[in-house]
């Protein structure tokens, strides 16, 4: 397993090694021991999700407040745009986001520690993520983001205006959103 510190040096990007031949490929998405050895962080997931999406759907920003979530994110099929927005107050990298493509063919991973809000959009046809979760979701707790949000200026790689559901379409702006300590 590499793992990579990213412009928000809490963010890890993570690529597994793969075992491939004419007969298809192996991988082990998750290893605990290998884990806490190349992270440094010991951690217990309590949760794994898995969602399907159609190209051009957002979903996010995302994040628990009394609950806070920890994700370690992954794409089954297809291919995203994944983010992570800190909201830690007093964080250097406060209100700086970071985004990766993550897809089925790279093979990588997006750890998103507790402190950040998560989102992603689907750049392929259709595509499956999964991710492991450190605390259950608790729907009181959830808090989201405006995913266009000018303070934040994400540059989301769009084909016009995203789906996004109800909820996500009146997520709250940086500056009124609640934040982590």
């Amino acid at each position: 397993m590499k793992v990579e510190i990213t412009a928000i040096p809490d963010v890890l990007l993570i690529t597994p090694r793969v075992f491939g031949d004419e007969r298809g490929f192996f991988y082990e998405s998750y290893n605990h021991q290998i884990f806490v050895e190349k992270t440094g962080l010991d951690l217990t997931f309590v949760q794994d999700n898995h969602s399907r999406s159609q190209k051009n759907v957002l979903r996010g920003l995302h994040y628990q407040i009394g609950k806070p979530q920890g994700k370690l994110v992954r794409v089954l099929l297809g291919i995203i745009q994944d983010v992570a927005v800190d909201l830690r107050q007093g964080s250097p990298t406060f209100g700086k986001s970071v985004s990766y493509i993550l897809s089925a063919e790279n093979y990588q991973q997006l750890w998103i520690p507790v402190g950040f809000a998560h989102g992603f959009t689907v750049l392929s046809d259709v595509a499956e993520v999964a991710y492991k979760t450190t605390d259950y979701y608790a729907p009181s707790e959830e808090r989201c983001l405006l995913w266009n949000d000018p303070e934040l200026a994400i540059t989301w790689q769009l084909k016009g205006q995203p789906i996004v559901s109800a909820k996500d379409a009146v997520g709250k702006l940086l500056k009124e959103a609640e934040l982590f300590a």
